[in-house]
């Protein structure tokens, strides 16, 4: 088994926390909004803005794993 196969799945290990990561975060946010319905826009607009970095997280992980795979060199 070539190294590059097992670098590519812990580069996919950063895929996988986001999404762990996202899910924690959307609880926290409907927790907030529920505790304190008036500051939903405050809220919204720094819960979108945290999943837009983790997203890049996972976007950045799954493009290394990619050219990990496909580029030979």
């Amino acid at each position: 088994m070539d190294l590059t196969v097992i670098g590519a799945a812990f580069c996919m290990i950063a895929c996988a926390a986001a999404g762990v990561g996202m899910a924690i975060a959307t609880s926290h946010a409907v927790d907030a909004v529920a505790r304190q319905p008036e500051a939903s826009g405050k809220i919204n607009s720094i819960f979108l803005l945290g999943l837009a970095l983790t997203e890049s997280t996972a976007i950045y992980g799954l493009l290394t794993a990619l050219i990990m795979l496909f580029v030979k060199g």
